[in-house]
């Protein structure tokens, strides 16, 4: 398709002021992080590298910090197990309901945050009464990673059809025999994408983690929203928020270039 000259102006035009409305602010932040202003006045009076190191000083962050990981990690082997045996079952097997369960997995990631997170609370608090606390978290997260694993193991089993696991039976290689050698081999780069998209959407997650931490659980984001407020936080709570935008670009350009790659050998 060939686009006039005025049209490409227009896209290129409309491209840039929204990458301008998307990373100008955290473009903001990152120098925040670096004023001697304790109330984050524009333009920076001064820079230091003082709250940087009062930051990671600091316990309360560096719990959070672990936490978060803690979570993430959990949240991501489980999406893991889940997502690729779900994967396999509506790939690799035809029955009846299985396009209404293709679409049940995919709906946690598409609604609110806040509406998952009342209805999970609900759940947790009212139905099975089970106290708040980090393994609830931990579910929740795992709701709606499963379906960053599902979409790129589903993805790449459409892709790659069954020639070679039917080629292992033939020659006599048993169901978890052929997952092992001829399956996973070739869903590896698509696990690892789908992992590492898991674990960056639950280590910055904020909103399903409110309604479904306990009172002592304090997760990175939680940290944030606590402490930016508060009076001599904000230069903190901005390098905090500098750490957990560059975590979570980290994962998903690893993920991008595994997926950019394996198109490329395709």
């Amino acid at each position: 398709m060939r686009l006039s000259r005025l049209s490409r102006t227009t896209l290129g035009v409309v491209t840039g002021l929204i990458l301008l409305v998307v990373y100008v602010p955290l473009f903001v932040v990152l120098v925040n992080s670096f004023s001697t202003s304790k109330s984050l006045t524009w333009p920076p009076p001064g820079f230091t590298l003082e709250w940087w190191t009062r930051a990671f000083q600091s316990a309360g962050a560096m719990e959070a910090v672990w936490t978060s990981v803690q979570i993430a990690v959990i949240a991501t082997i489980i999406s893991l197990a889940l997502g690729t045996l779900i994967s396999l079952a509506l790939q690799r097997f035809s029955f009846f309901g299985r396009d209404a369960i293709s679409l049940l997995i995919i709906l946690p990631i598409a609604l609110p945050g806040i509406i998952t997170g009342i209805a999970l609370n609900n759940f947790f608090r009212t139905i099975m009464g089970v106290p708040l606390s980090i393994w609830t978290v931990v579910i929740a997260h795992a709701t709606f990673c499963i379906v960053t694993v599902f979409n790129n193991v589903i993805a790449r089993l459409r892709r790659q059809g069954t020639n070679l696991e039917e080629a292992s039976a033939d020659l006599g290689a048993g169901v978890w025999t052929t997952f092992r050698l001829v399956t996973f081999p070739q869903l590896s780069s698509a696990l690892l994408a789908g992992g590492l998209l898991a674990f960056a959407l639950s280590f910055d997650e904020i909103i399903v983690t409110t309604f479904t931490a306990g009172s002592g659980v304090t997760t990175l984001p939680i940290f944030i929203l606590n402490n930016m407020f508060r009076p001599n936080q904000a230069p903190i709570v901005s390098v905090i928020a500098v750490v957990l935008v560059v975590v979570s670009i980290i994962p998903i350009y690893i993920a991008q270039r595994l997926s950019g790659s394996q198109q490329e050998r395709r």
